[in-house]
Protein backbone atom coordinates (compact mmCIF):
# COMPACT_ATOMS: atom_id res chain seq x y z
CA UNK A 1 0.00 0.00 0.00
CA UNK A 2 1.16 3.50 -0.86
CA UNK A 3 1.78 5.47 2.33
CA UNK A 4 0.33 8.57 0.66
CA UNK A 5 -2.99 6.89 -0.16
CA UNK A 6 -4.48 7.82 3.22
CA UNK A 7 -3.69 11.55 2.87
CA UNK A 8 -6.67 13.83 2.25
CA UNK A 9 -6.72 15.31 -1.24
CA UNK A 10 -8.47 18.23 -2.93
CA UNK A 11 -8.45 19.94 -6.30
CA UNK A 12 -7.32 23.45 -7.15
CA UNK A 13 -9.66 25.72 -9.17
CA UNK A 14 -7.76 24.70 -12.32
CA UNK A 15 -8.32 20.98 -11.60
CA UNK A 16 -4.91 19.95 -10.26
CA UNK A 17 -5.02 17.38 -7.48
CA UNK A 18 -3.13 18.38 -4.33
CA UNK A 19 -2.67 16.93 -0.86
CA UNK A 20 -4.17 18.77 2.09
CA UNK A 21 -2.22 19.47 5.25
CA UNK A 22 -2.44 16.43 7.51
CA UNK A 23 -3.04 16.68 11.24
CA UNK A 24 -2.10 13.80 13.48
CA UNK A 25 -3.79 13.09 16.81
CA UNK A 26 -2.16 12.94 20.22
CA UNK A 27 -1.87 9.27 21.18
CA UNK A 28 -2.42 8.70 24.90
CA UNK A 29 -0.56 6.06 26.84
CA UNK A 30 -2.36 2.82 27.69
CA UNK A 31 -1.54 -0.15 29.90
CA UNK A 32 -1.71 -2.34 26.79
CA UNK A 33 1.11 -0.46 25.01
CA UNK A 34 4.08 -2.54 23.91
CA UNK A 35 7.65 -1.27 24.37
CA UNK A 36 10.48 -2.37 22.10
CA UNK A 37 14.09 -1.33 21.51
CA UNK A 38 14.98 -0.58 17.91
CA UNK A 39 17.64 -2.54 16.06
CA UNK A 40 19.32 -2.20 12.69
CA UNK A 41 16.74 -2.02 9.91
CA UNK A 42 13.76 -1.03 12.06
CA UNK A 43 11.48 1.54 10.46
CA UNK A 44 8.12 2.90 11.53
CA UNK A 45 6.40 1.41 8.48
CA UNK A 46 7.90 -2.07 8.92
CA UNK A 47 7.03 -2.04 12.62
CA UNK A 48 3.46 -1.01 11.73
CA UNK A 49 3.31 -3.93 9.29
CA UNK A 50 4.61 -6.29 11.97
CA UNK A 51 2.26 -5.16 14.76
CA UNK A 52 -0.82 -3.97 12.84
CA UNK A 53 -0.57 -5.81 9.53
CA UNK A 54 -0.64 -2.44 7.72
CA UNK A 55 2.48 -0.42 6.94
CA UNK A 56 0.44 2.72 6.22
CA UNK A 57 -0.18 3.01 9.99
CA UNK A 58 3.47 4.04 10.52
CA UNK A 59 2.23 7.42 11.81
CA UNK A 60 0.57 5.76 14.85
CA UNK A 61 3.94 4.55 16.13
CA UNK A 62 5.69 7.76 15.14
CA UNK A 63 3.10 9.97 16.90
CA UNK A 64 3.13 7.74 19.97
CA UNK A 65 6.82 8.57 20.24
CA UNK A 66 6.56 12.32 19.68
CA UNK A 67 9.74 12.98 21.66
CA UNK A 68 11.66 11.70 18.62
CA UNK A 69 12.46 13.99 15.71
CA UNK A 70 9.55 13.51 13.29
CA UNK A 71 11.45 13.86 10.02
CA UNK A 72 12.34 10.23 9.29
CA UNK A 73 10.77 6.79 9.00
CA UNK A 74 13.86 5.36 10.69
CA UNK A 75 14.10 5.76 14.47
CA UNK A 76 17.59 5.82 16.02
CA UNK A 77 19.02 2.36 16.81
CA UNK A 78 18.66 1.43 20.48
CA UNK A 79 15.69 3.74 21.06
CA UNK A 80 12.84 2.47 23.21
CA UNK A 81 9.62 2.83 21.23
CA UNK A 82 6.07 2.74 22.52
CA UNK A 83 3.76 0.83 20.22
CA UNK A 84 0.05 1.24 20.97
CA UNK A 85 -1.50 -2.23 20.87
CA UNK A 86 -4.87 -0.90 19.66
CA UNK A 87 -4.49 1.74 16.92
CA UNK A 88 -8.24 1.98 16.19
CA UNK A 89 -9.05 4.99 18.44
CA UNK A 90 -6.12 6.89 16.91
CA UNK A 91 -7.26 6.00 13.38
CA UNK A 92 -10.79 7.21 14.15
CA UNK A 93 -9.48 10.50 15.55
CA UNK A 94 -7.14 10.93 12.54
CA UNK A 95 -10.08 10.48 10.18
CA UNK A 96 -12.21 12.90 12.21
CA UNK A 97 -9.67 15.75 12.29
CA UNK A 98 -8.73 15.33 8.61
CA UNK A 99 -12.24 15.29 7.10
Amino acid sequence: MNRYSILPKTRTPDGKRIYKTVRYPQIPRAFSDIYVYTTIGDRFDTLAQQYYGDSSLWWVISCANNSLVQNSLTPPIGTQLRIPLNPNPSIAEYESINE
